[in-house]
């Protein structure tokens, strides 16, 4: 489960460290039971609504099935989150 807390600090590490691996460590050493991962926000699909949106980032909530790790719309169910840049628009 992904609480409003978790959600909230970590976009607070992506704030002060924007969106490359030391906001992903940050947030790996500060949550270790979570799953963290980055990756561009073209790079998932447009229908997900993100679980949170920043300021040049989107969260996701990962989600684990029964073998695989999938996106999911339900904080409840979330293992983890998916840090995905947004690129700027020209």
């Amino acid at each position: 489960m992904i609480s409003d807390s978790v959600m909230k600090d970590a976009a607070e590490v992506v704030s002060r460290l924007g969106c490359g691996d030391a906001a992903v460590e940050t947030m790996r050493r500060q949550w270790p039971a979570l799953r963290f991962a980055a990756c561009s926000d073209d790079d998932v699909p447009p229908r997900l609504k993100p679980a949170f949106e920043g300021s040049g980032f989107n969260f996701y909530y990962i989600g684990s099935g029964d073998h695989c790790l999938t996106l999911t719309k339900d904080a409840d169910s979330a293992m983890g989150l998916v840090l995905a840049a947004v690129a700027e628009d020209d």
